[in-house]
């Protein structure tokens, strides 16, 4: 019997390990860290055997296959791994070669959220058999655990990139590569970008690259791309999908798609790009221009996206916990008309904050740091604005911000940062911001 260990006993390889299980394999699980009391049970339930707060090397080293968790990076651990000819897989990648539907697969230093969630709603409106994971909500492995679909629409991150081997999707969207995570990629855009880019590795001249069209980093890849390459963006195209004045129009298939973007559920530029590259997924698997419209019309915000928390005394609060790089807050805060309170902070990534300079000048009135150490924040923008607060909590910080803030202000978290120094994670940070916004 074929000898599974999987490293990390999150949601990802918890999935990989009942995945596993359920296809015969022995099953061995192991996590440096602590793993969750739920996710205990369901292993215990499953009958598998598992470890926490250590890694016994002995079990490890005895893998056919180690199929490790997005969250480990590259350490002495995985190298010795793969010094022993050990063959190291992804989740995605394990899950994928038990899949036989078709797969959309989403990718992007900021809007994948937004985009995948859109496209499987535009694909589920048309009466398709589609399921939604990935980087969001349960792991593809436990998905299909449950059952394959004809369609599946997957949000990939770079990690989750970082370990494939065959995995082809038929539909790949490259929305944007900026800069993110690059403590995990050694500093090196190119490193990150060429992670990034895996999407494509194996697709062949029957699939598709959806991707943005003015990205220079996409540009400079997309010769090593063998599928049909299909761009969106500003400029006008004969094939994809562009802004034109205040239209968007989507020119795949027999009849092009044309809406005004007020007429899209999600305002800002960056939102009708991620509707665009969607419609063109969508269009390419035939659903119709009547469905596509609608879907586009009314599509709710997703949470911890620039999402409207409350008015409170004439201020908007608005939860953007997810933009956790300067790329996304930069769509943010250009997304703004009101006078900004801008709550940011958390763990660095190797952030360049003077991007943002020209943006918080026009539009921040004050910002209020919020991290364990704030430091760099308040050094990159002092003498930029006036007032720049130093927050260690999340009561603390909506409070100051509170206080600063005037009838007529929009009170914005979109922290830049990571959120593990103190939340568990970027939807804790969100939860609790909207809770303590209720609390006012």
């Amino acid at each position: 019997m074929e000898r599974i260990v999987v490293l990390g006993g999150g949601e990802s390889g918890l999935g990989a390990a009942l995945l596993a299980k359920q296809k015969g394999f022995d099953v061995f699980l192991s996590d440096f860290g602590t793993i969750k009391e739920k996710y205990q049970q369901e292993l215990n339930e499953a009958g598998i055997d598992w470890e926490h707060e250590k890694h016994t090397v002995e079990k490890i080293f005895s893998a056919d296959k180690v199929v490790k968790s997005p969250g480990i990076p590259e350490n002495d651990l995985i190298a010795k791994i793969r010094s022993k000819e050990i063959e190291v897989l992804s989740e995605i990648e394990f899950a994928s070669r038990f899949c036989q539907g078709k797969i959309v697969a989403i990718t992007g230093s900021n809007g994948k959220t937004t985009t995948a969630t859109l496209t499987h709603h535009l694909l589920k409106s048309a009466g398709m058999d589609v399921a939604l994971a990935g980087n969001i909500g349960d792991s593809f492995a436990r998905l299909l655990t449950e059952g394959d679909h004809e369609y599946w629409v997957l949000e990939l991150s770079s990690f989750q990139l970082d370990d494939i081997k065959v995995f082809r999707p038929h539909i790949a969207i490259l929305l944007n590569i900026t800069p993110d995570h690059l403590d995990r990629y050694a500093g090196k855009m190119e490193n990150y970008a060429e992670s990034k880019m895996r999407i494509s590795a194996n697709q062949e001249a029957s699939d598709y690259f959806i991707y943005w069209g003015e990205d220079l980093w996409i540009a400079k890849y997309l010769d090593s791309v063998q599928a049909d390459l299909i761009p969106f963006g500003e400029k006008a195209l004969e094939r994809g999908a562009y802004i034109e004045q205040e239209e968007i129009k989507i020119n795949i298939k027999r009849e092009p798609l044309i809406m005004t973007i007020h007429e899209l559920a999600l305002q800002g530029k960056h939102n009708s790009y991620n509707s665009m590259a969607a419609g063109i997924a969508s269009k390419l698997l035939g659903v119709t221009n009547e469905i596509i419209r609608e879907c586009l019309s009314n599509f709710e915000k997703i949470e911890h996206r620039l999402e409207p928390v409350l008015k409170v005394h004439g201020v908007d609060y608005i939860n953007d916990s997810k933009a956790t790089n300067i790329n996304a807050v930069w769509y943010a805060l250009d997304s703004m008309t009101k006078p900004v309170i801008w709550i940011c902070g958390g763990v660095d990534k190797g952030n360049n904050y003077n991007e943002l300079l020209p943006l918080v000048k026009d539009r921040v009135k004050a910002i209020v740091c919020l991290g364990a150490n704030n430091a760099k924040l308040i050094s990159d923008f002092d003498g930029h604005i006036e007032i720049i607060e130093d927050t260690h909590s999340m009561s603390e910080a909506v409070k100051v911000a509170y206080k600063l803030a005037s009838k007529g202000d929009a009170v914005l978290l979109s922290p830049a940062c990571a959120s593990f120094d103190l939340f568990v994670s970027y939807e804790d940070r969100g939860r609790q911001f909207k809770r303590a916004v209720r609390d006012l």
